[in-house]
């Protein structure tokens, strides 16, 4: 399987997407970027129900894995790039996926000035929480960590 389209990496990175996006949208128009931050993350939430119907519930182990080496300094280090879902990291991906755009639409009238770094950022929030819970390597855990 193709590492960039696998289900667990469009679920994680696709917000990334929206914050490209935004870059591009002038700061002037606040209901494009507020529509281009909620759009965004509800086709993410859409991609997580995906992630959702690929799940077996009978197999306790973990799913929808992605390995693919990443960072090779020598013999030593072998830093890859390994995600993966169990039932627990599941159900907070959803959980993450569900209340973003809520979020984002609460904060609507709320957040009237500086929009467009408030919408980026809430964006990569998303991602890093995504990326949190269904990274397998610690180095990965520690860059979605921050």
């Amino acid at each position: 399987m193709n590492v960039l389209f696998a289900t667990l990496t469009l679920v994680t990175f696709f917000p990334v997407l929206g914050v490209l996006a935004l870059l591009f949208v002038p700061e002037e128009q606040k209901d494009t970027l507020r529509w281009t931050a909620v759009v965004t993350s509800v086709i993410t939430f859409i991609l997580s129900l995906v992630m959702l119907a690929q799940f077996n519930p009978a197999d306790p182990g973990m799913q929808l894995v992605i390995r693919a080496p990443w960072i090779n300094i020598g013999s030593t280090w072998n830093i890859d790039f390994h995600m993966g879902i169990d039932g627990a990291s599941l159900l907070l991906v959803l959980l993450t996926t569900f209340l973003t755009p809520i979020a984002i639409f609460s904060s609507w009238t709320a957040i009237g000035e500086r929009v467009k770094e408030y919408m980026i950022f809430f964006l990569l929030l998303e991602v890093g929480m995504v990326g949190v819970f269904v990274s397998l390597d610690l180095f990965l855990f520690y860059v979605f960590w921050e």
